[in-house]
This record gives C-alpha cells, sequence and structure tokens, in this order.
C-alpha cells in the first residue's frame, strides 16, 4: 500500500471517529478548515441545518503569522456567536490534528466567550 494512500485513509478515519462524536450532541458545532495561507471556521446548527456565524483570516486584519490569525479569527468568531446567542458549541476539528492552527482557533473561541 503506497504512503499516499495510507495518510488517505489515516486522514479519513480520524474524520471520523471525531464527527460520530459530535453526533450525540445537541449543541451546534464550530467547523474546522484549514487551507495552506489561511483558517476558516463557521458555526453550524445541525438540527435545523443552516449556518449561524462564519469567520475566517481573509475577514480578520490582524499582522503577524498564522497562529496569530488563527486566535484572531476564534475570537471573532466568538463575538459573532454571542450576538446570535449562542455560547456553548463543540469544536468539529475534522481530519485535523488539534495542534498549532486549531488549537489557537480553539483557544481563541474560549477567550471570546464561547464554551468549547
Amino acid at each position: 500500500m503506497s504512503l499516499l494512500r495510507k495518510n488517505k485513509q489515516r486522514k479519513q478515519r480520524r474524520s471520523e471517529r471525531v464527527r460520530a462524536k459530535l453526533k450525540l450532541s445537541t449543541m451546534p458545532r464550530v467547523s474546522v478548515f484549514r487551507s495552506l495561507n489561511h483558517i476558516y471556521a463557521q458555526l453550524i446548527d445541525d438540527a435545523q441545518q443552516h449556518t449561524i456565524a462564519s469567520c475566517s483570516s481573509v475577514d480578520v486584519d490582524v499582522k503577524g503569522d498564522k497562529k496569530e490569525k488563527a486566535h484572531a479569527v476564534g475570537i471573532e468568531l466568538a463575538k459573532r456567536a454571542l450576538q446570535k446567542g449562542v455560547n456553548q458549541a463543540k469544536l468539529d476539528r475534522g481530519s485535523l490534528l488539534y495542534h498549532g492552527r486549531v488549537k489557537a482557533l480553539a483557544e481563541g473561541l474560549r477567550e471570546g466567550g464561547l464554551q468549547i
């Protein structure tokens, strides 16, 4: 089996494992997407199937490295969620590891007042 195929399978299993735990909850989830240069997060209500709030590093003007931008995105998304009346959510990191920019985003969400 090739290394690329193994990595894809590992990523898929991790994603399924993370999302299986989230389906047990009725709270909204914060879905995280990380590209090479930017990070995107959106607060999704699965019961009503719509996006409550979203934010990305494109929206936030912060100078610094990618971790600082991810932290700022977390703070801004938490503010937007609190304005909509949401104060608790689950973090859906998908196949991404809880490390680096994803961790910085989660810490920004907590610092902004959202309970994860």
